[in-house]
């Protein structure tokens, strides 16, 4: 039996990876949430990490905004809780999945960005991230597992998509942002990924490094509403498109947040779904509100 420790497991993903893992009697699952584990705490973490042969790390500062103000707290939770992580692995022997972001890119692509794309975070907290994988790839050469995802959606917590829905309740028309590319992402489908590459990791298949754990195709935020509103039985002409500078934030954002896939073959684990298909599935569980 695999044994597992999922740190930030109250979060969105990690509460999907708690129970997808728990749902299947291969597994041992010891669930830490930030009022249980301080990634920060070195000697906690090393305490927690004891005995398990797989860790994956959604612990987070997930404040992309406020991490422009604070970027060195922000930097201590994205940075130097995976190099603690990290250090603790190598020490006991574990493997490390640490779950990283779109934003080490600058975001001025045209193409999907492979796993060995330049890096060049824009704002605070691509740097933050960008440290943590640093730390696991320098010391966790042969068991270190960074995977970037980007525009996480879920039942466990407030996002682009149940934000949608509960906005279709109460306005007539949305204007929604029609100039930033992704690739929307269930947090299950993700789960699900997370836990074939950990499988593949404790049998020696998987090489470590990066990999891109997004779904496959892309649209911008306006595509995503206006699929939220068609696959919920509302009219899609309702959600109007507009441009970023309608919504300025503190911290940049990417324009281009397509990433490549092409590094899951070698672990054996097959692409994420479809980001339309995966929204199909994921709005059964997330509700339709407004429908």
């Amino acid at each position: 039996m695999t044994r597992w420790l999922i740190t930030g497991a109250g979060g969105m993903l990690g509460r999907d990876l708690t129970e997808v893992l728990g749902a299947d009697g291969r597994h041992s699952v010891t669930a830490a949430a930030r009022a249980d584990l301080d990634v920060t705490d070195a000697a906690a973490v090393r305490a927690a990490v004891a005995g398990h042969d797989v860790v994956v790390n959604t612990a987070a500062w997930t404040d992309v905004d406020g991490a422009e103000t604070d970027e060195a707290a922000a930097t201590r939770i994205n940075g130097e809780g995976p190099r603690l992580l990290a250090a603790a692995c190598a020490a006991e022997g574990g493997a490390l999945i640490q779950l990283s972001t779109d934003y080490v890119f600058p975001g001025d692509g045209t193409e999907p960005y492979p796993h060995d794309a330049p890096t060049a975070p824009l704002n605070a907290y691509g740097r933050g991230k960008l440290a943590g994988e640093r730390a696991v790839t320098e010391l966790l050469p042969g068991r270190g597992y960074v995977v970037r995802t980007a525009w996480l959606y879920g039942a466990h917590g407030r996002n682009f998509v149940t934000t949608m829905l509960d906005l279709a309740a109460r306005h007539e028309t949305l204007d929604v942002v029609d100039d930033q590319r992704g690739q929307p992402t269930w947090t299950v489908a993700l789960a699900r990924q997370l836990v074939a590459l950990g499988e593949a990791a404790v049998a020696g298949r998987a090489p470590a490094g990066v990999y891109h754990g997004t779904a496959s195709g892309a649209g911008t935020w306006y595509d995503l509403a206006r699929a939220v509103f068609e696959q919920s039985g509302l009219d899609p002409e309702r959600v109007r498109p507009t441009t970023s500078a309608r919504f300025p934030r503190p911290a940049r954002r990417p324009a281009y947040s397509v990433l490549a896939h092409d590094r899951w073959a070698a672990a054996g684990v097959p692409a994420q779904p479809h980001w339309r298909e995966q929204l199909s599935d994921a709005l059964d569980v997330v509700g339709r509100t407004g429908a």
